[in-house]
Formats: C-alpha cells, structure tokens, sequence
C-alpha cells in the first residue's frame, strides 16, 4: 500500500531534496566564516546556530496557526523555496555579518519544514494505520539526502569553489520545489475526505480528495 500510494513516494523524493539541498549549507558557511577570521570562526558559527533558533520557533508557530487555512502544500513549498534562495545569496559577499544574516532564512526553512513534515504524512496515510511506518520511509529518505548532502558540497567546493557548491545546492532543492509543485497534491484536502489515492498522479489524487 506504501510503494504504490504515489503522493507519499513524491513527498519522500522531495524531503529527499531538500535535505540533500540543506544539510551542508551551514557546515559551508562555517568553513567560509573560518576562512575569514581564524579566531572567530567558532563564535560565528555558534551565531550561525542561534540566529536560526531565534527565527525558527516563531514561524513554526505561524505552520501550527495557519496551516489549516493557508494549505499544508504551500508551506513545504515554500521551505523548499527558500534554500535556492539563500543557496544565491552566500554567494554575493564573505562578510561575516552578511552570512550570519543570510542564516536567518534557515531558521525559516527549518521551523516551517520541522512542522508541517508530520503533518503532511499523517494527511496521507490518515485511517490507513501506517502513519509510523510511512513517516520512517520518509526519514529514511531524509536520511540518506542529509548524508549525500557534505559529499555533493565537498566535491563542487574541491572542483569549483564555495560559491559553485551553494548554487549547486540550491539547485537541488529548486528542483525538489517544481517536484513538489507538479506532482505533490494539497494534503490538506486528502485530509478532509475521500480515500487514500494509491497509484495515481498527483492530479488524479487531488480529484479524489475533492470528491
């Protein structure tokens, strides 16, 4: 039933993306901030990590309040959205202050992703019983972009340079968003009825959930 409920296969080839995307952005922006300044190198990083923090609590909150409303799709899109975004931006200045400043985005992608993940797998897999199960198929994808991730980086900074691997990187999730725009279904209106659509496109799936 998992293998041929098409919506969960693309949500998990698209979470796949976007940690294959984001995984190693922040480890880059580290190498490039130690770069710039030796001895400081460690305290921004640490900036690096609490700026996001302070960003991703608030708009996980806004995930929980608006979700419902707005559209469940949406908002992965967006998260997905917003790392070929910052992937552009470190790429226009090694100013520390800039770089920790284009960090604040990963507090955004992450609070939206960190909330609405579990919630899109329980639309789909809703009164089917295998909500555990599906949630560690999509995991194990995640899992296994995150560890691809460092590798991908690595071998374009080697080869072309940091700005070539943050491109690179953005890149990949951009295609992770027209993915999840093609081929993923609002869950939002799985959620509210119809049967669960088990190999199907994605347009026959939202035709389901609206009946």
């Amino acid at each position: 039933m998992l293998l041929t409920c098409r919506p969960l296969l693309v949500f998990a080839i698209c979470v796949l993306l976007f940690h294959l995307s984001n995984a190693a952005m922040l480890p880059l922006v580290g190498q490039k901030l130690a770069l710039q300044d030796e001895n400081m190198g460690t305290s921004l990083m640490s900036a690096c990590i609490v700026a996001a923090q302070l960003v991703m609590v608030p708009f996980a909150m806004l995930v929980g309040a608006k979700a419902d409303r707005w559209g469940h799709k949406r908002f992965f899109l967006a998260a997905l959205l917003i790392l070929p975004l910052r992937g552009a931006l470190y790429t226009f200045s090694d100013d520390p202050y800039w770089l920790v400043g284009v960090q604040l985005l990963d507090g955004v992608g992450a609070g939206i992703f960190g909330a609405i993940f579990p919630v899109i797998v329980a639309d789909l897999m809703r009164n089917t019983g295998r909500f555990n199960v599906a949630q560690g198929i999509v995991i194990t994808a995640q899992s296994i972009g995150a560890a691809l991730s460092t590798t991908l980086a690595g071998f374009v900074v080697i080869r072309a340079g940091y700005s070539a691997a943050f491109l690179t990187l953005g890149a990949v999730a951009a295609i992770g968003a027209v993915a999840c725009l093609v081929a993923l279904p609002e869950t939002r209106q799985i959620a509210d009825g119809g049967p669960r659509p088990r190999g199907k496109t994605a347009a026959s799936a939202s035709a389901i959930a609206a009946e």
